[in-house]
């Protein structure tokens, strides 16, 4: 069987866990989704981290310039930054996708401080988890974050492609279409700036940026058994922050609907 193919196939079951969580059928309100984004909103930062990472050793980014190991792969991934970083918004205005989605939550009155109050007292990577720890943060989204730049720290590039890959790019076109099936389309008139965020990913990641990174990790995992063994091991790590996010988040909706419990 192919390694990307048996990788899926591994995580099949956990993919499905998000696809189909209960959180989907929770956003029926505005109150809804502000909780949503509010916690959502560190997945869409700490992505660009995990970019950035991937920039830092697939392509030059040091002085004197040098070609790279691979131009296709080098190729692909600023095809990604340039699309994530100064991508084009609803207005043609040129922004990065997590500035996109900081205006998504304005649109809905969604707080922003707590998120920008944390990247603001960052300052490297050293003291980080210290940081995380510190914040005020729940556990999933403490988790979350302290997964990433785990990663990211480690150093280890083919689990960087594969948390990047099958916990980010792969994943986010069936989750985003989760989201904009359970809306109404009354709520859908009131957050175009979402919307437009959600339907861009979906088109970018979908079409274009979910396939080239599945040749990334086969690039960057080769033959070696070892590190198709850990790509698989990272994949699922991904996969089980997310899902605890995602009840985390539907935990604290259904706090704000007592009568409405819903079965897990």
């Amino acid at each position: 069987m192919d390694r990307i193919a048996y990788i899926e196939q591994e995580i099949e079951g956990l993919r499905k866990e998000l696809t189909d969580h209960r959180v989907y059928g929770l956003l029926s309100e505005m109150d809804d989704i502000r909780i949503f984004m509010q916690k959502h909103v560190y997945p869409v930062w700490d992505f660009m981290s995990l970019l950035k990472a991937l920039q830092n050793r697939l392509t030059c980014t040091s002085l004197p310039w040098k070609p790279t190991n691979n131009a296709k792969t080098a190729r692909f991934i600023n095809e990604i930054v340039l699309g994530e970083e100064t991508d084009i918004n609803e207005n043609g205005v040129p922004k990065s996708h997590f500035e996109m989605y900081l205006d998504a939550m304005g649109e809905v009155n969604a707080d922003t401080s707590k998120v920008l109050g944390f990247i603001a007292s960052l300052d490297d990577l050293s003291d980080l988890g210290e940081k995380i720890n510190h914040a005020p943060l729940q556990a999933a989204e403490k988790e979350f974050l302290h997964f990433t730049f785990a990663t990211i720290h480690e150093d280890q590039i083919h689990k960087t492609a594969a948390a990047f890959t099958f916990g980010r790019e792969d994943l986010i076109p069936d989750m985003f279409l989760k989201i904009i099936e359970q809306s109404s389309e009354k709520h859908k008139k009131s957050f175009p700036k979402l919307t437009y965020y959600l339907r861009r990913h979906i088109e970018l990641d979908g079409d274009e940026h979910g396939p080239l990174s599945l040749e990334m990790v086969k690039e960057l995992c080769g033959q070696s058994e070892k590190k198709w063994q850990e790509a698989g091991d990272t994949a699922k790590k991904a996969l089980l922050c997310r899902i605890k996010l995602w009840d985390e988040i539907a935990d604290e909706i259904e706090k704000r609907k007592p009568c409405k419990r819903y079965r897990r």
